[in-house]
């Protein structure tokens, strides 16, 4: 964002110097101190109250003379350049961005997305739906024009901006640049930076998935398999392919997918879900077991044995994704 008063900044420090200057040279003639200053101001602004307390010589003339040619021409353009910083509107886009840049360095445990092209636009907005603080990452400028959410104009691959969207605070990370280089560099940046940051990264070629996992991406997406697959379910089950589609993206929907986390200090640890209360209390229906090292348990019985950090994969509406959040926080 450029800075409003850097226009106006040159010609105010001109226009110091020459009060400075005028107040200066009359002290010089005989004035005293604050006289010189007045007898300045009003030549500077042209008011014509008229010469005070000296005997006007050719040398105060001569004063007079300076301060109306600069004084005046230098006073009048700063003038012009506020005034037009102020019409413009730059001065509140600028108190804008400074709010703007003070909630992000206050957030903590939110999202950022690199790269408001077709896909990240998409991302951005169906995070921003499901309530998640999102910080858009983006080098054009023009992105300002059409997103109203926290956005951080410049180049993801500059650590200085991954910082500025507060990358170190962040839960998770989407890279969604065009660059397969690009998306490479930011995922290894952002790695290092936040060793514990949940990454998920956008594969543009096949050849560059497995390089994305060795660079740090916890996830990696290729929107061209994702979107042949889309289309090969709506042929040969476009009703289930439409039921999965509304409940990942409509926070709405009576019944929604969702995932509970199996925090460490709950009831749920090393012991079968089905001898806990868990299911029963909530409503919640059962689907899968997500173990730590990436695999899926599928024993829908409630005979899995979760462990702390991994997470049960469920079905329910969002009273019962709720009841369980409250559950797994305060186990019975």
């Amino acid at each position: 964002m450029e800075d409003p008063w850097e226009k106006a900044r040159l010609p105010g420090v001109a226009f110091l110097v020459v009060l400075a200057a005028g107040t200066v040279a009359y002290h010089a003639l005989g004035l005293g101190w604050f006289d010189s200053f007045y007898q300045t101001l009003i030549t500077v602004s042209t008011v014509g109250y008229g010469e005070i307390g000296i005997v006007v010589t050719p040398a105060y003339r001569m004063v007079s003379t300076l301060l109306i040619l600069f004084g005046v021409g230098v006073g009048v353009y700063w003038v012009g350049v506020v005034f037009e910083a102020v019409m413009e509107g730059r001065l509140t886009d600028h108190v804008g961005m400074s709010r703007m840049r003070k909630t992000i360095m206050e957030a903590s445990g939110h999202t950022i997305v690199c790269g408001f092209g077709r896909v990240g636009r998409t991302i951005a907005e169906q995070l921003t739906e499901a309530g998640e603080v999102v910080v858009v990452v983006d080098c054009r400028d023009e992105i300002r024009q059409d997103y109203e959410g926290l956005l951080v104009v410049g180049e993801a691959t500059n650590d200085e901006v991954l910082e500025a969207a507060g990358v170190r605070r962040a839960r998770s990370l989407v890279v969604a640049l065009d660059s397969k280089g690009d998306n490479l560099f930011v995922t290894l940046s952002a790695r290092a930076l936040n060793p514990s940051l949940f990454i998920v990264a956008r594969a543009v070629a096949d050849t560059t998935a497995e390089k994305l996992v060795h660079a740090g991406a916890d996830r990696v997406v290729s929107p061209y398999e994702i979107g042949a697959g889309r289309m090969a379910s709506f042929v040969l089950q476009p009703n289930v392919a439409d039921f999965l589609s509304e409940t990942m993206a409509d926070g709405s929907f009576q019944v929604r997918l969702g995932e509970i986390k199996v925090e460490a200090g709950s009831g749920l640890v090393d012991v079968p879900l089905r001898s806990t209360p868990f299911l029963e209390e909530t409503g919640l229906t059962l689907l899968a077991l997500r173990k730590c090292d990436g695999s899926f348990s599928q024993q829908r019985d409630g005979s899995c044995i979760p462990g702390a950090g991994e997470r049960l994969i469920v079905l329910g509406t969002p009273e019962q994704h709720r009841a369980a959040e409250k559950w797994v926080r305060n186990p019975q």
